[in-house]
């Protein structure tokens, strides 16, 4: 990890807690005290790759991710609802800031997976399966799963990894009835943006989304998690943080794609290669931190994700 970030300060707000990318506020009433009912989610221009932030930031980044999760809220609207109240936000993070409703949010990461690569072909080669889920034998790096796969993972504390859990795992996080609905929905959102990028000449090979509740309405002082697991599924399931951007996903062009070898893509493998290049001279292995990213890496890095978002939005980013 590299050195504690220091996030703007945002008249009207506290600032509550900053992760690897997003930084958290809570917006203060006339009082002065913290609204309980509304998050301010500011997206920086962080970077991250095998659990470290990575110097310099990419320029534009988080107005990228913003506006395209914005883009595609609309498009996943028919299947679950989203919890951006308004874009109206501080001048200071504007374009890269959306008010959301705040929601008791669900302790597992869903992951859907269309084609198999990075942690889940490495699980593969391992097991020849993807958290629990077995698959055929022979596949290689970038093979078209038959059908999309649902592989969870643990949500780790920043600077620790996400661990895959089983299904099962994820029953007994959640719960049986809604463990099944996100399953479904994960792989719906897979399904539809697979159908809309292909229009664009993408491929979506694989997705992470979060879920909040709606309606968990915590007394003071219970468990969250037994709450969740006792009455979650009776809750409204809501689509949370950002969705199919080039952070949570993994965008390849469809005219390339050749099973067998990493594919080129429009996300961020593109640092991740380079930090695992001889040109870095640096193991993720090593417990040290990663060496600056060059400019060229870092320009090259920018222009895909604005031509990620360009393709699938069809217009320009501004």
């Amino acid at each position: 990890m590299t050195a504690p970030f220091a996030p703007p300060a945002l008249p009207g707000y506290e600032h509550l807690y900053s992760g690897k990318v997003r930084d958290l506020y809570a917006p203060l009433d006339e009082a002065g005290a913290q609204r309980t009912d509304r998050l301010l989610l500011v997206a920086s221009d962080r970077i991250s790759a095998y659990d470290h932030v990575l110097d310099p930031p990419i320029p534009d980044k988080g107005a990228v991710l913003t506006q395209l999760s914005l883009w595609w809220f609309d498009q996943l609207a028919d299947l679950a609802p989203h919890h951006v109240v308004s874009t109206d936000v501080p001048e200071a993070v504007a374009g890269r800031a959306v008010l959301v409703e705040r929601l008791d949010m669900l302790p597992v990461e869903c992951v859907a997976r269309g084609y198999l690569t990075g942690g889940g072909l490495a699980e593969y080669r391992a097991k020849g399966e993807v958290s629990g889920v077995p698959l055929p034998a022979g596949l290689v790096d970038g093979s078209r799963l038959e059908e999309p796969v649902f592989t969870p993972s643990t949500k780790a504390p920043m600077g620790e990894h996400d661990e895959p859990i089983s299904y099962d795992g994820v029953v007994a996080e959640i719960g049986p009835a809604l463990a099944e609905q996100v399953r479904d929905l994960t792989v719906r959102i897979l399904l539809r943006g697979n159908e809309i990028a292909a229009e664009r000449g993408i491929l979506l090979a694989d997705t992470k989304v979060e879920f909040g509740l709606r309606g968990l309405d915590l007394a003071k002082g219970e468990d969250a998690g037994e709450a969740i697991r006792s009455r979650g599924a009776s809750c409204e399931v809501v689509l949370a943080d950002e969705v199919l951007t080039p952070d949570s996903s993994r965008f390849w062009p469809a005219e390339e794609w050749e099973p067998g070898r990493p594919q080129p893509s429009f996300d961020k493998q593109f640092v991740r290669d380079w930090l695992t290049s001889p040109e870095s001279g640096w193991s993720k292995d090593s417990g040290v931190a990663p060496p600056s990213l060059p400019a060229e890496v870092v320009q090259a890095t920018r222009a895909r994700y604005v031509e990620a978002y360009e393709r699938l939005t069809g217009t320009p980013f501004a």
